[in-house]
C-alpha cells in the first residue's frame, strides 16, 4: 500500500517539484492551499486536494491539519511556507496529534532560524562566516533631537526579526526616512532590526544534511532576477568550496536535518575570500527555487526524504556551472460546476 505525504501551500514556488518527486518516489500526495483548486494549477497533480484556512489562524489551521491527516491517513507532512513552519514548531506533540511524521528540522533549530537576531549572534560568536551586525529599532527611539538618526550610517535595512519573504522590510537612505520609519514602526520597535545595507548579489544555497552521519550537500546559486518577495526567477548555479564549507559548518552548528536554504549577500570585491559572503538568514524549509538545484543535477527533494527515512544522502556528482531561468505557463482549469 502506498504511503501518503501531505504537502501544504501547493500554490507556492517550491510545490511543483516537491509534488513531482514525491509522486515519482511512489507516494500518494495530498495537497492543500488557502485558495480553491480551480485557482491552483498544482491541484491537478495532487491525488486529493483540500482548501485550507490561513495558517495565521493557528487554532483553525491546527484543527484542519488534524482532520485531514486522520481522514487521509497521512504518513508524512511537508510544510512549504514559514508561517506553517511556525505553527508546527510551536505546537507541542504535533506529530503524535496528527499521526504523521513532520519532515522539517527540529523545534530548537527552527526557533533559532526563524529569529534573525538570535541566529546572527549565534553565528558571529562561532566565527563560522561573516555576519551582518544588527541593533533593535527600540535602541534609537526617544533620543534627544533625534541625534542617533543623524549619527547612523546610511543606507540601512529595517526589517522584522521574525519576518518572512521580505515582508515588512524597508531600505532607509537617510535620517529623514528613518524618522518616518520610527513613527510607522514605533509600536513594534522591539520587533524591528536595523542593519547596514550591503551592496551585492543575493546568493542562495540549498543545503541538505543527514545529522546521524553528518553528511551534508550544498549547492549555491547567484540570484540574478528576483520577485519583490525574494523568489529567484533567473539564477546562475555555481560551485565554490569556501562557501560550501562555510555552509556545511553552519548546518552542523544549527543541527540541520533535511533540506533548508541559506541566503547570503555576495561582495565580489572582498579581499579575503572567507569574507566574500555575508550571512542573511536560514529558511528552515525548501527554497522557492529548489527546482533550480534539481534541474542542475542534484535532487534536493529526494534527499530531504532520505534524511527522514534513514537513507544515506546521494553524492553530489559533477555539476557544471549554468544559467537557469523560470518562465510562467498558462493552464486551463476545469470550470467548477458545483451548485
Amino acid at each position: 500500500m502506498k504511503k501518503t505525504i501531505m504537502v501544504t501551500a501547493i500554490g507556492s514556488f517550491s510545490a511543483e517539484v516537491v509534488m513531482e518527486v514525491c509522486k515519482r518516489e511512489g507516494y500518494r500526495v495530498v495537497g492543500c492551499d488557502v485558495y480553491p483548486a480551480e485557482w491552483v494549477v498544482n491541484s491537478m497533480e495532487a491525488d486529493v486536494f483540500y482548501q485550507a484556512p490561513y495558517a495565521t489562524d493557528w487554532q483553525s489551521y491546527q484543527a484542519f491539519l488534524t482532520e485531514v491527516c486522520r481522514r487521509e491517513q497521512v504518513d508524512y507532512l511537508i510544510p512549504l511556507t514559514d508561517v506553517e513552519i511556525d505553527v508546527l514548531q510551536d505546537w507541542p506533540n504535533a506529530s503524535s496529534e496528527l499521526g504523521a511524521a513532520i519532515l522539517m528540522p527540529g523545534p530548537k533549530t527552527v526557533a533559532l532560524c526563524r529569529n534573525k537576531e538570535k541566529i546572527e549572534y549565534f553565528l558571529a560568536a562561532r566565527k563560522i562566516c561573516r555576519t551582518i551586525p544588527s541593533m533593535r529599532l527600540s535602541e534609537i527611539i526617544g533620543t534627544e533631537a533625534d541625534s542617533k538618526y543623524v549619527g547612523l550610517t546610511y543606507p540601512l535595512v529595517l526589517k522584522p526579526f521574525d519576518g518572512r519573504s521580505s515582508q515588512g522590510m524597508r531600505i532607509i537612505e537617510q535620517s529623514k526616512e528613518m524618522m518616518l520609519a520610527v513613527e510607522l514602526c514605533k509600536n513594534q520597535a522591539e520587533r524591528y532590526l536595523i542593519q547596514p545595507k550591503i551592496a551585492g548579489n543575493v546568493v542562495t544555497v540549498d543545503v541538505v544534511r543527514e545529522p546521524v552521519s553528518g553528511d551534508c550537500v550544498c549547492l549555491p546559486r547567484r540570484e540574478l532576477l528576483r520577485t519583490p518577495n525574494g523568489a529567484g526567477t533567473s539564477v546562475y548555479v555555481f560551485r565554490n568550496e569556501t562557501l560550501e564549507r562555510q555552509c556545511r559548518e553552519i548546518a552542523a552548528a544549527l543541527d540541520i536535518k533535511g533540506c533548508v536554504n541559506f541566503e547570503f549577500i555576495e561582495d565580489p570585491d572582498a579581499e579575503v575570500l572567507e569574507e566574500r559572503w555575508s550571512f542573511l538568514e536560514c529558511n528552515p524549509r525548501f527554497a522557492g527555487g529548489v527546482a533550480f538545484s534539481c534541474m542542475a543535477g542534484y535532487d534536493m527533494v529526494k534527499n530531504h526524504l532520505n534524511c527522514f527515512l534513514g537513507e544515506a544522502l546521494e553524492p553530489m556528482g559533477d555539476i557544471r556551472e549554468q544559467y537557469i531561468a523560470r518562465r510562467y505557463t498558462e493552464y486551463r482549469m476545469e470550470e467548477d460546476t458545483k451548485e
